[in-house]
């Protein structure tokens, strides 16, 4: 089967080297795609927002193989290999380029993820505050970056607002 004319292609990367291997890439004048995430995380007790690749080791390119070699890519600083299925080279739909793209941030870039740091019914230990030493379930997010957990205190469950930093699952 003939591979399209142009066509978006997944490079894997070397690790923690998306970022390297876009610059070298972008340097060749290839056209190359590397979505990011913005999220949280969980750093030295405080939950920091954080920019990292979507798909961790990989980003993608857009090539013609019948019309430009292959080995320029191969052995560009930051690249581990291109994504093939046995001996063939797979394009990636444009439809999911065209999907991850729309729902980034338009002025950022990245993809923002809003999704509650635990999940509902998440057991959760409480490392600081009045309730410190205590466990807890997780039921939902509230405001001002709190989460609202169920406690077990004088043989009964009650429900509080503590700071997501105050939080860590187990």
């Amino acid at each position: 089967m003939p591979l399209p004319e142009s066509a978006w292609y997944a490079v894997q990367t070397k690790p923690r080297q998306e970022q390297i291997a876009e610059d070298n890439l972008q340097r060749q004048e290839y056209i190359t795609y590397l979505p990011r995430l913005r999220t949280s995380k969980r750093r030295h007790g405080h939950w920091t927002a954080v920019t990292e690749p979507l798909f961790p080791r990989y980003l993608f390119i857009r090539l013609d193989p019948a019309e430009h070699s292959i080995a320029p890519v191969r052995s560009t600083v930051g690249v581990a290999r291109l994504v093939k299925f046995g001996a063939e080279l797979k394009s990636v739909p444009a439809q999911v380029i065209d999907f991850l793209k729309e729902n980034e941030d338009p002025v950022t870039c990245e993809i923002v993820d809003n999704s509650p740091r635990f999940k509902k019914g998440a057991r959760l230990e409480i490392l600081d505050g009045p309730f410190q030493g205590l466990n807890g379930v997780f039921q939902l997010d509230s405001a001002e970056d709190r989460a609202l957990v169920l406690i077990s205190l004088l043989g009964r469950v009650s429900e509080v607002a503590i700071h997501h930093d105050a939080l860590r699952a187990y």
